[in-house]
């Protein structure tokens, strides 16, 4: 399988600065529909996020889960095939040294052990240059750094 790896803040949804409630989430323009142009060409989307918000104290677990079910909830009604599994976060702080935080490739090894993902094969989109050296360090044959909150142009992309 190959996969689509997304950042979240600032790719996905438009990045206000830790964005830890639902009526601060908005989807980055063109975004649901590039990730479901990728996904008819056979990619599974895994987003892959990097929440210090968690570790610093702006927002609880609770809160992540909650956008997250959001942002699911909006990405299904838009055709795209993913669920909690598909996401990938890490809640620590830049000094707490975990192997998860980007550009660290924490996130996505566990992404490719849990989905058996070609890395080569695969695509990260990315707005900060430590996403596309997370995804150049896990193998990603692909990784496209775009402009932080779009808009997105899937046909640049694909």
């Amino acid at each position: 399988m190959k996969a689509l790896f997304l950042d979240r803040d600032g790719v996905i949804n438009l990045d206000h600065g830790y964005v830890g409630k639902v009526e601060d989430f908005e989807f980055v323009e063109g975004i649901l529909d590039c990730i479901q142009r990728f996904q008819e060409k056979g990619y599974q989307p895994i987003v892959v996020t990097n929440q210090s918000g968690i570790g610093r104290g702006y927002y609880s677990l609770e809160d992540f889960e909650k956008v997250t079910a959001y942002m699911l909830q909006k990405m299904q009604e838009h055709g795209i095939a993913v669920d909690r599994s598909h996401v990938f976060f890490c809640p620590h702080t830049p000094n707490e040294g975990c192997n998860c935080r980007k550009p660290k490739p924490g996130m996505f090894l566990q992404a490719k052990e849990r989905f058996s993902i070609d890395m080569s094969a695969s695509v990260m989109i990315g707005d900060k240059p430590s996403d596309i050296e997370a995804a150049e360090a896990a193998g990603v044959g692909r990784a496209i750094l775009i402009p932080k909150n779009g808009p997105v142009d899937c046909g640049i992309l694909l």
